[in-house]
């Protein structure tokens, strides 16, 4: 059976709607740290009891991930630097955290901001870099969309199969995760090689 929180956050979800999955998903994707496993996997399971309709539910985190992650965004953009490292401390962003960022963001350049999303630890703060590098807002949103998309889609559809039993849910999302660093590292290093050598050869 789901435990008491998830439960809780199954009638959270059940409660609000789509418009609480984007509520929820944009708390994540911005400054507040509130995991969207609580949201998507809930979301999916609702949706196996033909409570909620996979696609907009679906669409609804991605929407949600994607208005967060603008939010954070512009912060960074209007803001500066110095005001994120002074209230960041505030929301869990050290000024060490910021420098690591934007190193990996400096390395891997614009492709970051879509491997940045299926990270843990980075997925919800990779905006910040981006919002302070200027990058091009479409570009941003696209990747942004993309990377989102792939890991709402993954935890949605975990929820959708195996929505009750949460020991399974637990393996596989940790197999997943595995399994996507080890895809996005080897994918950010050809990237990275392959821009380092047009950057040479021109």
């Amino acid at each position: 059976m789901l435990s008491d929180i998830v439960n809780s956050i199954v009638s959270t979800v059940g409660d609000l709607g789509y418009i609480g999955i984007v509520i929820m998903m944009f708390l994540e994707s911005s400054f507040f740290p509130f995991p969207s496993e609580v949201v998507m996997i809930p979301a999916g399971y609702l949706a196996s009891k033909g409570d909620m309709n996979l696609y907009l539910a679906i669409s609804s985190g991605i929407a949600g991930s994607l208005f967060g992650a603008l939010f954070n965004y512009y912060l960074a953009l209007k803001l500066g630097r110095n005001i994120i490292i002074k209230y960041g401390k505030y929301f869990f962003m050290s000024e060490q955290k910021l420098q690591k960022l934007e190193i990996f963001f400096n390395k891997y350049g614009k492709i970051s901001t879509f491997t940045g999303r299926l990270i843990p630890g980075i997925r919800q703060y990779i905006s910040l870099p981006a919002g302070l590098g200027k990058m091009n807002i479409s570009i941003f949103a696209l990747f942004t969309a993309l990377g989102a998309g792939i890991w709402t889609i993954i935890l949605a559809l975990l929820g959708y199969f195996i929505g009750e039993n949460q020991a399974l849910i637990k393996e596989y999302l940790h197999i997943i995760t595995l399994l996507l660093v080890a895809f996005l590292t080897i994918a950010s290093t050809i990237y990275y090689l392959i821009q380092k050598r047009k950057n040479r050869d021109k």
